[in-house]
């Protein structure tokens, strides 16, 4: 995965090609960090907040262990769904969190791979912190297709992290979290806001916003027309 020279060379660390979520012991470690991510607890609050009313299916991208589905699924009670991840001890967690639900379809999918047809439509598409780790022209695809994946309405809530404007503040963001610029996740790959909202435009999705932001964490969305 490749991000464009001029993103490459502001921040240099997400030029690198790696992918650290093959390892489980690099997702345990963000697991056992994830509630103490300054305001990730707010970005959550806000992708409840938009969540549509009428909800029968979700489908969850990059689902971790579950978390983001879990509480869409306690806000809407009986919907059903998809959990889509690559991660083997992602899905492990997945699968034990929803072992006893027979609603939720926990699957094996790399992001970087088209989303299947075979999946079918759904009125609500979420994703939390998993779709930067793909390169931009792989993002901008994505979203055209969880456009057609979404019916006539529904939703698109992507709680992510993004690009700052600037090195300064990228550098702010990790003085935040705690983390010295040298251990900067090579996973990432970054995108600002402003690109990826037009994006979303691109591929045809209507009331497109940043509805929430706190320094590189942003809750992006747009809706399938009807």
């Amino acid at each position: 995965m490749t991000v464009d020279s001029g993103r490459a060379a502001q921040f240099p660390n997400a030029a690198v090609a790696e992918n650290r979520w093959v390892d489980a012991e690099h997702a345990r470690a963000y697991l056992g960090a994830r509630d103490e991510i300054p305001y990730r607890a707010q970005g959550m609050t806000a992708l409840a907040e938009f969540l549509p009313a009428g909800v029968e299916r979700v489908l969850d991208l990059g689902t971790g262990d579950g978390v983001t589905l879990a509480l869409v699924r306690e806000l809407r009670p009986g919907v059903g769904g998809i959990a889509a991840d690559f991660s083997a001890e992602m899905l492990a967690l997945a699968r034990e969190r929803f072992v006893a639900d027979d609603g939720i379809e926990v699957v094996d999918h790399d992001l970087d791979r088209p989303l299947p047809a075979g999946w079918g439509t759904f009125d609500l598409v979420v994703s939390s912190f998993a779709i930067h780790h793909l390169a931009d022209a792989r993002k901008r695809a994505l979203y055209g297709e969880v456009r057609d994946r979404l019916r006539p309405g529904g939703t698109f809530l992507n709680l992510e992290h993004v690009a700052s404007p600037t090195t300064a503040l990228h550098a702010d963001f990790l003085a935040a979290l705690g983390i010295d610029s040298a251990d900067d996740d090579p996973s990432n790959l970054l995108a600002p806001v402003g690109e990826q909202l037009a994006w979303l435009r691109a591929a045809g999705f209507e009331d497109v916003d940043c509805h929430w932001k706190w320094r590189e964490l942003a809750l992006l969305a747009g809706s399938q027309p009807a």
